[in-house]
């Protein structure tokens, strides 16, 4: 596996994949891998002859008061997985690459209105649209034939799709579904900021989740009674739900006969943040 910084060294080793006609796939992280980003390599690997991962902190996602300096960076264990993995290329930038020396309130933004501001854009202001700029920005520099994205982060997912389409960016997202522990814990980089006893703890927000799915299933239609019950489950157990709402799986409000359906979260657990969702069609 090759490594680069720099958006010249980049783009001439994804032009000599190009060159040889083989396709490029684009697994966009933060680091501090886990199995669920290996997944997106091996299905990468799949879908295309070359695989450029990138690995990069972005500052423009993180809100006032968030993890920012406290995220986990552990490149050098990285690399060795995405070796093991196959990947072929590792892009590395850093702020300065990335954003050039300019203050970040200068920064030219993109944002997603709609889908961007509600659930977690609401309560944290700004988070796409710094998530929406650095993937644009990444997208341009490496213009790989697809890029995945796990499911895990659903509205993150809609949000890149509609910016996608509708700034005319040539590629195709692929969403994989949500990698899990062996007890249904969504896996996350920062799962490792739980202590033992949350861990345990953690999989019952995903457990909510499947009874509500099952519940709606079973001809449930009382949407906001099944929110509330499953906010109190949660309180219960120690969490602090931020949100837990049923949508339809563009983002509107759910509507009685409605098919397509997705139930989102978000809580804390200590001073983790969770985050998880349920997909289900009603028939």
């Amino acid at each position: 596996m090759k490594s680069c910084d720099q958006i010249t060294s980049l783009r001439q080793r994804v032009q000599a994949f190009r060159s040889a006609g083989e396709r490029v796939a684009f697994v966009p992280t933060m680091g501090n891998l886990h199995q669920g980003h290996l997944e997106l390599v091996r299905q990468a690997r799949e879908r295309a002859e070359r695989v450029v991962v990138s690995i990069y902190v972005n500052p423009t996602q993180f809100g006032a008061g968030e993890d920012l300096d406290a995220y986990p960076r552990t490149l050098e264990r990285d690399r060795q997985m995405l070796e093991q993995e196959g990947a072929d290329l590792l892009f590395i930038p850093n702020d300065s690459v990335m954003y050039g020396d300019g203050r970040r309130s200068d920064l030219t933004r993109v944002e997603v209105p709609g889908v961007s501001e509600q659930l977690c854009g609401a309560s944290r202001p700004g988070h796409f649209i710094g998530v929406a700029t650095v993937v644009a920005k990444l997208l341009n520099m490496v213009q790989p034939d697809l890029a995945l994205f796990g499911e895990k982060d659903y509205q993150q997912l809609l949000v890149i799709r509609r910016m996608v389409a509708e700034l005319n960016i040539f590629v195709e997202i692929v969403g994989i579904p949500t990698f899990r522990e062996p007890d249904g814990l969504a896996m996350s980089s920062r799962n490792g900021y739980l202590s033992a006893e949350e861990r345990t703890l953690a999989p019952l927000l995903n457990r909510v989740l499947q009874s509500m799915c099952r519940q709606l299933l079973g001809g449930g239609a009382d949407f906001l009674a099944l929110e509330e019950a499953g906010k109190e489950q949660l309180r219960e157990a120690g969490f602090e739900p931020d949100y837990l709402s049923i949508r339809q799986q563009n983002l509107e409000l759910p509507t009685v006969g409605g098919e397509n359906m997705v139930i989102l979260a978000a809580a804390r657990l200590g001073s983790t943040r969770l985050i998880d969702n349920c997909s289900l069609f009603l028939r």
